[in-house]
């Protein structure tokens, strides 16, 4: 037990940690996932969070600690970005056809996700800068905290919100898309993962990503959308108003 314990310590204390800590979780959390049959409330992202959250909360290790090793996988997460590239290329004869359709969807699914969560904010009369930080919520989260940041809101807190967002997204597409009766046809996988990756952008387009194909390529392309028009357009138009 006490070479257990300092094996521990040195551990805790180490970018060794962060790294192992990360990856041990989510390839528990991936097992679990796939043994439940894809089950979005068993999403894989979102427990492996809880328990290193829990973890470094039980045993005391402060965040900077952590990440000093977890980093290794956060630049990671450009070139997995990139990547979404790949299936889209294998579409863009589709893509093509459908581009306008595409770009017009794109435009008003962010308008109406950031108008609705600015109105439920103003709404329930929460402070003018948390008001203006749930407007990038359905943006990835660094990008978030940049437009939050240009249109007076809180980059912190506008990071909470788009994974917050995400992760309800991934929770609750799935039951969503079927009360609607979206079909899951080739046209309709496109939908749903076009839908998803505009909503719940990065995570949402990872759960796209395990569940279909077709939903996954539409996906990734929402979110690059989202992030495109998100950037230019909304520091523009909060400048205006």
């Amino acid at each position: 037990m006490p070479r257990f314990v300092e094996l521990w310590i040195y551990l805790s204390a180490t970018p060794l940690f962060g790294l192992t800590a990360t990856l041990v979780v989510y390839l528990l959390a991936q097992a679990a996932y796939s043994r439940l049959n894809n089950a979005p409330w068993a999403n894989p992202v979102l427990w492996s969070v809880v328990v290193i959250a829990c973890g470094l909360l039980a045993t005391g290790v402060d965040y900077p600690t952590y990440f000093a090793g977890a980093q290794f996988i956060h630049f990671l997460l450009g070139p997995a970005v990139v990547a979404l590239a790949w299936p889209l290329w294998q579409r863009r004869v589709e893509l093509r056809e459908r581009y306008g359709r595409l770009l017009l969807a794109a435009l008003l699914g962010g308008a109406a996700a950031s108008g609705s969560a600015l109105a439920m904010g103003w709404a329930v009369g929460l402070p003018h800068d948390v008001v203006l930080s749930l407007a990038p919520k359905s943006v990835t989260a660094p990008v978030a905290m940049g437009i939050a940041e240009k249109i007076g809101g809180i980059p912190a807190l506008s990071a909470v919100f788009a994974v917050l967002t995400g992760m309800i997204g991934a929770l609750s597409g799935k039951y969503l898309f079927d009360a609607l009766r979206i079909a899951t046809t080739t046209r309709g996988w496109a939908a749903r993962g076009f839908a998803l990756g505009t909503a719940a952008h990065g995570i949402g387009a990872a759960r796209a990503l395990h569940v279909n194909a077709d939903a996954g390529a539409y996906a990734g392309l929402a979110l690059g959308l989202q992030v495109v028009l998100a950037a230019l357009l909304m520091p523009l138009v909060f400048r205006l108003l």
